[in-house]
């Protein structure tokens, strides 16, 4: 059985994907994960390799949604980016860089490079 919030987050990852693919990026994996968390999206732009994290809100009454991509949540990113890019031996062989995508109704945000590996 789906969630309505799981609905709304596949609806979400959906939404930012046909967005960035009309911005020319390539998918790569939807939904990557493994024991140290999960990435919604992982995109080619051009040479690099970009790890998208899409967040969504009904309201901003609480913050919106890129504020809700906390330092924790950063770092469970990052550590299951380096997975993925030791898996393909690409770790030092590819630029990469962590973007954000905010939703709120039907108004998308995007941050590219919203954070760095510096965070551990």
């Amino acid at each position: 059985m789906v969630t309505l919030k799981k609905k709304t987050g596949q609806l979400a990852e959906q939404k930012a994907y046909l967005f960035l693919r009309a911005q020319g990026l390539e998918l790569i994996a939807k939904n990557y994960s493994c024991a140290r968390g999960e990435i919604d999206l992982i995109m080619r732009d051009g040479q690099d390799i970009v790890f998208v994290e899409v967040r969504s809100r009904k309201q901003a009454d609480y913050g919106d949604a890129i504020e809700s991509v906390t330092v924790s949540k950063q770092k469970k990113i990052l550590h299951t980016s380096m997975h993925f890019l030791q898996q393909r031996n690409w770790l030092n062989k590819v630029n990469w860089r962590f973007d954000v995508i905010g939703i709120c109704h039907d108004d998308l945000e995007w941050i590219k490079d919203a954070f760095t590996a510096d965070i551990l």
